[in-house]
C-alpha cells in the first residue's frame, strides 16, 4: 500500500515505539516555527512561552486565530524530544530547549 505524502509519522518520547500519522503540512509548519523560536541553551522556554513566541509565525490558513496550535505544539515537542532535537530542563514548570 503506498504511503500518502500528505501524512507524516511522528514519535513520542513518552511512548517509545508508538507512531502516529498526522497532517504533514501542519506538522512541518509548527515544527519550523517551534525550532525558530526555541532557545539553544538552558533554561529554555516553558511551553506557554514557546507558544506565545511561535503563534505569530504560524500561517493563519492552517491555524486560524491559533486554533489547535496547543495540540500541534505538544505533538511536535514530543516528536522532537524522541528524536533528540530538543530536551527538557528538569524544572517545574517544564522548560524545553534545542540541543541541535
Amino acid at each position: 500500500m503506498p504511503i500518502n505524502d500528505d501524512k507524516i509519522e511522528i514519535g513520542n518520547v513518552i511512548s517509545p515505539g508508538h507512531v502516529r500519522r498526522v497532517d504533514r503540512v501542519k506538522f512541518e509548519a509548527m515544527r519550523d516555527a517551534f525550532l525558530e523560536v526555541l532557545p539553544r541553551e538552558t533554561p529554555g522556554f516553558t511551553v506557554a512561552e514557546a507558544k506565545s513566541a511561535l503563534l505569530p509565525l504560524l500561517p493563519d490558513a492552517l491555524f486560524p486565530g491559533g486554533a489547535k496550535a496547543g495540540w500541534w505544539l505538544k505533538a511536535v515537542q514530543l516528536d522532537l524530544e524522541a528524536k533528540g532535537v530538543i530536551a527538557r530542563e528538569n524544572a517545574k514548570p517544564l522548560r524545553i530547549y534545542r540541543v541541535r
